[in-house]
């Protein structure tokens, strides 16, 4: 309570958590926009009766911040911004020209960054036809239109597309705006805004169907074994988030003349979820191919087997892709060999470990072994709303997909980290006041008497 207040009577804080929440309301303002052609009030309807309409794109759309299931402006979400990140994240790690690129400091940062929005661009284009295809084209899209505007069906593509881009474009630089003049990480924040934002009708339906059921009051025993689960659940990812292997780091001693240099000691951190919640994305990615190649070539069992999330095969192809995605990730991204030779290289190695190669072998089955932990607890983390789903009946499907993995890790997460960067700028202001306060009376002060 001494930090919030401390938060609230900082005119800096207060006004970049105003510019903040005002960016967050623009992007939501931005989901009661329809797309120029389709019926707003016929799409809420059908939004509203459920089935197939609100529930093709739903998971999809809670992971990006975005609503795939509807037609309006910013239905794309950040969802385009994302994979371009991501494509680039990996080519930084496999082309050498990107990686030289990224070893620049800030100014290959900033070229990397430019091209990953320049990227974004042919990638909303090309996603905006799930839109177009899986929500318009359909046979209800025939009632979400108004009359005559399939007369104009190709120049109607063409002005979709371009709205849902520019959409996505305005989205990103919301984004940016809150990283630059606001607090925490803009997209990141996006994405939790919007994996939150229907919670507030789920819970009321989930409510109003308890008061529905008189004395029997099983909806509100449901809804609070529910509630119970997600605490727990939460104060796992929390621990788990913030658990990591510390290796100690020893630096060698140097001695120039009469004065000895190095031989301090430091940590390594290592994360247990060092993949965060990319390989549940990839996962769940792939996992919507089997689906369209079912309903292309004809195969209803393989569409019906992976398009209702349950099941032997969908789990286990599942539980596979993120075991094989957390490992694909952190071998890339944590490199043991180049690790090895950088403390080589700076007079560093482990304690009990010769440097070199038995370094990076340490380090390679330290990786593996936390890299399986971590893989096994998003495992469960996945699955686990189709135990929900199984153990209690009756519950929203939002309220379901809120208990999803990557729901829950982007919340805590984002949450995580925009209360250390409240916390750091808080430190921030406080320093020199401290530093005013000691310097007449305190220890230096003290230094300076005794230095006379």
């Amino acid at each position: 309570m001494t930090n919030f207040a401390a938060m609230l009577r900082d005119k800096e804080i207060r006004r970049r958590l105003m510019l903040t929440f005002g960016m967050l309301f623009c992007y939501r303002v931005g989901f009661m926009v329809p797309l120029p052609g389709v019926n707003f009030v016929e799409a809420s309807r059908m939004q509203d009766a459920g089935g197939d309409f609100s529930g093709l794109f739903s998971l999809m759309s809670m992971l990006t911040g975005g609503a795939l299931n509807q037609a309006t402006l910013f239905s794309l979400g950040v969802m385009p911004y994302i994979s371009a990140s991501i494509i680039f994240s990996l080519l930084t790690k496999m082309v050498p020209s990107m990686e030289r690129l990224a070893k620049e400091g800030a100014a290959g940062q900033r070229k990397i960054n430019q091209y990953t929005r320049l990227a974004t661009i042919p990638i909303c284009l090309l996603q905006s036809f799930f839109v177009i295809f899986g929500v318009l084209s359909a046979e209800r899209g025939a009632s979400l239109l108004y009359p005559g505007v399939r007369d104009w069906w190709l120049l109607y593509i063409l002005v979709v597309m371009i709205a849902l881009t520019a959409g996505t474009l305005f989205i990103m630089w919301l984004g940016e705006q809150i990283q630059e003049h606001g607090i925490g990480n803009g997209i990141s924040l996006i994405i939790m805004a919007g994996i939150v934002a229907d919670l507030p009708a789920a819970l009321q339906q989930a409510i109003a169907a308890g008061s529905q059921a008189g004395t029997g009051t099983e909806a509100y025993q449901t809804l609070l074994m529910f509630v119970a689960a997600w605490i727990l659940v939460v104060v796992a990812v929390v621990i788990i988030t913030k658990a990591q292997r510390r290796i100690p780091i020893q630096q060698a001693k140097q001695t120039r003349g009469r004065r000895v240099y190095g031989g301090q000691r430091h940590f390594l951190p290592i994360k247990l979820n060092f993949a965060g919640v990319m390989p549940i994305i990839f996962a769940s990615a792939l996992l919507v191919i089997p689906v369209f190649i079912g309903g292309l070539i004809g195969w209803n069992w393989l569409r019906d087997s992976f398009q209702s999330g349950r099941g032997f095969w969908y789990v286990s192809c599942y539980i596979a892709l993120i075991f094989f995605f957390s490992f694909f990730w952190a071998s890339l991204m944590l490199q043991p060999a180049e690790i090895a030779n950088n403390l080589k290289e700076h007079g560093a190695f482990i304690p009990g470990i010769r440097p070199g190669k038995n370094t990076a072998e340490f380090l390679e089955g330290t990786m593996v072994r936390i890299t399986l932990a971590g893989a096994a607890f998003l495992a469960f983390l996945a699955v686990l709303p189709n135990l929900v789903n199984t153990q209690l009946k009756g519950l929203h499907q939002n309220l379901i997909y809120f208990m999803s993995g990557t729901s829950i890790l982007i919340v805590v997460g984002v949450a995580l980290d925009t209360v250390e960067k409240v916390n750091a700028m808080l430190i921030m202001r406080n320093y020199d006041g401290f530093m005013k306060e000691g310097s007449g009376t305190g220890t230096a002060a003290g230094w300076g008497r005794q230095a006379r």
